[in-house]
């Protein structure tokens, strides 16, 4: 696969319900960046899955449980998540959070 510019106004939001919606930003093989949006209250359920995943808070405040531990974080706020490891977060104030994959999440893919 080769390089690519992807602009935000060509990635139409995946509504995911329940005041969550995802868009994927970019991706090759070994990585993946998204965007989720949540709307105040909305929940990311507990999952777990075989990718590493970085999160950052691009803004609004979140809970999230990691590993059966609650973590509040805000804009600016970043995550590590280990291949495997259970998390999951609701949010207190609506906001948007930028994930990273690797690998990609073939799953996101259309």
């Amino acid at each position: 696969m080769e390089s690519s510019v992807i602009y935000s106004r060509d990635v139409a939001p995946e509504v995911l319900g329940g005041g969550v919606t995802r868009r994927v930003l970019a991706w090759l093989p070994t990585q993946m960046m998204v965007e989720v949006r949540f709307e105040t209250d909305a929940i990311g359920a507990a999952h777990s899955h075989p990718h590493t995943q970085c999160t950052y808070v691009r803004e609004g405040r979140f809970v999230f449980t990691v590993a059966g531990r609650d973590y509040p974080v805000g804009a600016g706020d970043t995550l590590a998540f280990a291949s495997g490891e259970t998390h999951g977060c609701i949010c207190r104030e609506a906001g948007v959070l930028i994930d990273v994959f690797t690998p990609a999440r073939e799953d996101f893919i259309k």
